[in-house]
């Protein structure tokens, strides 16, 4: 954050300071949520939850550095206080869901606008440039590969995780200092409006859609309403006079079509077409699915890429990124450069370890959706492919937030196995939905395994693993034996199976890396 004294974040903010609070007083840290974070010149952001109440860790906060309090209610600390905020009708955002009494909403919102004033303040008098991503999958690990390439350009903040909400997206802005160059803001929405909230906070010059799916469709009611929300993303650009420039892929016809929306510049690009602005061609994966490609861009430049991500769906992602990267004046080969050093950054996204056994294990667990089960399950089935003799053994929890289409979109995914050849299928849960996916995976001739939760899917696929395959007498002297998917709506949890699966083994990070222990990586 930029150096701002109390009296004016209170005006900023619309709050007033309370008596303990010095107007004076300079914040020159970061804002925390968590006031154990804290460091000196911080500002402590006390949210309301179902668990805790920010409120009542002021003191500590300011005892542990702290120069005030952003609250909702007066408190035993130096403090601004931010007025209340009435709850939108119908708002189904993440911020609603779990706010009480309305008290987060306030502190939310004060937050928000000290965010907006910082980024404009950093974009006029110190270069800031903010680029945007949105998409139904593929937003966190795309974030993760723009990160990477405009870093090799200059300071980049980009959110941890997939802090992209109403919440994490403010927070993230307020990392930023007069030395950042680059700030990458990935966005999320779960109804209309979110996406040109969040584009009003930090307002991007660059904007990247990536492809509307049907993550949150139970929400939204439709894809179309889905791919309303996404271009709300491109509307919020400037125009091509004043710098704007809208990503788009061109192998997505509803993210295609938002080009007529924006008065940005439009670039594409494609894993398909020539026909694109940016797009790849001699795509190869290796034993696990990392892709190495010829990215093609603007001017005829041909650069060989070789990903340190996994699955082939991330070769569009790297697409998306060395496109925010060129528009922002870098040259092809330090983004090809920048895009071949790049290692998995974000938790349980597609984190693939091979332990010194053989036994690959893609740990995906953080979110799920149809389209992004399907990367994954396609990133099993290659991998195993790549194997003979191999195991293909999904670990699958629910997909949640898909309404209605829950229990057909859990059947097709019974279908996909299929299609990917995937051997073993275990189940988390007893949901209707599970059971349709149970069902037609046994239909299609996959060896289905209930299991009620984490302890025992691990158990489960253990004892998978510990039988060797008919007819395979020398198994356990392969270097690559099976690999398992484990990949599931956030709510379920199934990281832990991953991580139990791993848990005291020696693992192969990847080609050319040392030996490490498990215990060391995490």
């Amino acid at each position: 954050m930029i150096p701002l004294q109390l009296h004016a974040i209170a005006e900023i903010t619309g709050g007033v300071l309370n008596e303990q609070a010095d107007p004076d007083a300079w914040a020159t840290g970061f804002v925390e949520f968590d006031s154990r974070k804290i460091s000196p010149g911080g500002l402590f952001v006390a949210l309301v939850g179902a668990r805790s109440d920010g409120h009542e860790f002021a003191r500590a906060a300011v005892e542990q550095g702290a120069v005030a309090a952003l609250v909702a209610r007066d408190v035993d600390a130096p403090a601004v206080i931010v007025p209340k905020v009435e709850q939108r009708a119908g708002d189904n955002s993440d911020l609603a869901a779990r706010d009480p009494d309305g008290s987060t909403r306030a502190v939310v919102a004060g937050m928000s606008k000290l965010a907006a004033y910082v980024a404009r303040d950093l974009a006029a008098n110190h270069g800031l440039s903010i680029a945007g991503v949105t998409g139904s999958v593929g937003k966190t690990s795309t974030k993760d590969l723009i990160a990477v390439v405009l870093s090799a350009a200059g300071e980049t903040v980009a959110p941890p995780g997939s802090f992209n909400n109403e919440i994490g997206h403010p927070y993230t802005v307020l990392r930023c200092t007069e030395s950042t160059d680059f700030l990458v803001a990935e966005m999320s929405a779960r109804g209309i409006g979110h996406i040109a909230h969040l584009a009003t906070i930090a307002p991007p010059r660059v904007g990247v859609v990536l492809n509307v799916g049907s993550a949150h469709i139970g929400e939204f009611g439709s894809k179309d309403n889905i791919a309303l929300a996404k271009g709300e993303l491109v509307e919020a650009l400037p125009s091509a006079a004043d710098g704007g420039v809208a990503v788009l892929n061109a192998d997505d016809p509803l993210v295609a079509a938002m080009a007529s929306r924006t008065a940005a510049r439009v670039v594409t690009f494609s894993t398909t077409t020539d026909a694109a602005d940016y797009y790849a061609t001699d795509i190869e994966l290796d034993d696990v699915a990392r892709a190495t490609f010829t990215m093609h861009s603007p001017g005829n430049e041909r650069q060989r890429v070789r990903l340190g991500v996994f699955g082939a769906h991330q070769v569009s992602n790297a697409l998306a990124a060395a496109a925010v990267g060129i528009e922002s004046g870098m040259d092809a080969v330090t983004v090809a450069r920048a895009l071949s050093q790049a290692q998995g950054v974000s938790v349980n996204r597609m984190d693939v370890n091979t332990r010194e056994d053989g036994v690959t294990v893609i740990n995906d667990a953080y979110n799920a959706n149809p389209d992004s089960m399907r990367a994954g399950v396609a990133a099993l089935g290659f991998t195993a492919a790549a194997r003979p003799g191999a195991r293909s053994i999904a670990v699958l929890g629910e997909m949640g937030e898909l309404g209605g289409d829950s229990v057909q979109a859990h059947r097709d995914l019974g279908d996909e196995l299929g299609r990917y050849h995937v051997t073993h299928l275990v189940a988390v849960g007893e949901s209707e939905a599970m059971s349709a996916l149970v069902e037609q995976a046994r239909a299609r001739g996959i060896a289905t395994i209930g299991a009620t939760g984490v302890e025992d899917a691990a158990a489960q696929v253990s004892e998978i693993l510990a039988t060797p395959p008919a007819g395979e007498e020398d198994w356990q002297m392969r270097t690559d034996r099976d690999v398992v998917l484990v990949k599931a709506s956030n709510a379920v949890g199934l990281w832990a199976v991953a991580e139990r699966l791993l848990s005291g083994h020696t693992l192969r990070k990847a080609a050319g890396s040392d030996l490490q222990k498990h215990e060391e990586t995490r």
